[in-house]
């Protein structure tokens, strides 16, 4: 949300920026109660019970009852009526499209089969074409939509919606996708990395969300990761913060799409998975590996195991320089649980500074495969101004 800096002195100013406060903090995290809205803003808990008020009756807000630690509470999430949003990813081989409201409840969603190298304008016409499909499913119309969050597995550089590593994601350099998407569905379109969603949605409503410094590590086709300082998402310039499928760890390996030799994304990436299973196993899927892995194959489960050790000591590294509370770890290659998140929790074990005061935790992601289309729903909810006219009371969603 865009806030309104108070002006000293005005007492009305004071109370829109106090307003602006709570919204914020409810819109963060979809819901909370008024004893942890005045921890979340650090208000008094009568000013906070006074503006949840004036947010219910302006139809802002809406206060249900809840139970926290076994206690009875009310529990404070945006109205429903405040309006939609729609999440878009956009990964190698699939699509993945949902509608949901202001409190990030998914009202509807689809998944859709892409093309290997699939191309930049039909990928986005599929996605437009799905969101206005998902919408009439629902009985909204268009208009009524106040953004679009979309995620694709490479940097970018989120003022301009443009790729910043080429090669990365083949046929998409050099194109505007946000202008291209919001060109075809006239609403406003906010484009991220995936692994950057994924961070944003665990430390939002998912597994990092208690912690204030955490990093989310998505492995599956290639392996990125998303950074949370002080319980922001951190992007780096043109976005590159997290790249860790580009940290060498061969010098003499194969050269990378980046263009670099040895990169992570070379050693552990799906070409470089499925390669030695191909004389026992013929040709096999990352979906078909992952299946097996689960299914106890020693062969699947000896590849996987391998990739997280190689991936964990990666990790460990950006851990040892970034300080983190909690490493939450999701992709497809995370679905084989501990076959894959064992050996990452141990090669980071023993590379990291043991802290004894604050252990670091590694963890499996709480939203699971759809970490990343959480966090373009959540990206759309942060990216507009939904109550900007709350006082004239039109409730527009505004950019």
């Amino acid at each position: 949300m865009r806030g309104r800096l108070p002006v000293s002195g005005s007492q009305s100013s004071l109370r829109e920026a106090n307003r602006a406060r709570v919204v914020d903090a409810v819109k963060r995290h979809g819901g909370l109660t008024q004893v942890e809205l005045t921890g979340a803003t650090g208000l008094s808990a009568a000013t906070v019970s006074t503006i949840v008020k004036e947010l219910v009756t302006a139809g802002m807000v809406e206060v249900r009852p809840a139970v926290r630690s076994g206690r009875r509470a009310q529990l404070v999430t945006l109205s429903h009526r405040v309006g939609l949003v729609a999440g878009v990813v956009v990964g190698y081989r699939h699509m993945r499209v949902a509608i949901a409201d202001v409190t990030h409840e998914v009202v509807a969603e689809q998944t859709l089969p892409l093309p290997a190298d699939h191309r930049c304008d039909t990928s986005l016409d599929r996605a437009a074409l799905l969101v206005v499909d998902l919408l009439e499913r629902v009985g909204v119309d268009l208009d009524e939509l106040l953004a679009i969050g979309l995620g694709i597995p490479a940097s970018v550089d989120v003022s301009t919606g443009l790729i910043t590593v080429r090669g990365v994601l083949r046929g998409w350099d050099g194109v505007p996708i946000a202008q291209v998407l919001e060109k075809r569905l006239a609403r406003p379109v906010f484009v991220d990395n995936d692994a950057n969603l994924g961070a944003l949605a665990e430390s939002t409503v998912g597994a990092a969300r208690e912690y204030h410094h955490a990093l989310y590590v998505r492995a599956s086709h290639g392996v990125g990761a998303g950074v949370i300082i002080g319980g922001r998402l951190h992007r780096g310039p043109g976005g590159t913060a997290g790249e860790i499928g580009h940290v060498q760890v061969e010098p003499a390996g194969r050269i990378c799409v980046c263009g670099s030799r040895g990169c992570l994304d070379t050693v552990v990436g799906i070409p470089a998975l499925l390669e030695p299973l191909r004389t026992s196993h013929g040709n096999l899927t990352l979906r078909d590996v992952v299946t097996l892995a689960n299914d106890d194959d020693p062969g699947c489960r000896e590849i996987v195991a391998d990739a997280g050790a190689t991936v964990g000591a990666v990790v460990a590294n950006l851990a040892t320089v970034m300080g983190p509370e909690c490493v939450v770890v999701g992709g497809e290659l995370a679905e084989t649980g501990e076959t894959f998140l064992g050996p990452v929790r141990e090669a980071i074990r023993r590379r990291t500074l043991l802290n004894q005061l604050t252990p670091l935790d590694v963890v499996p992601a709480e939203l699971g495969a759809r970490a990343e289309l959480m966090g373009a729903i959540v990206l759309a909810l942060q990216s507009t101004d939904v109550f900007e006219n709350a006082d004239d009371g039109t409730q527009k969603g505004s950019l």
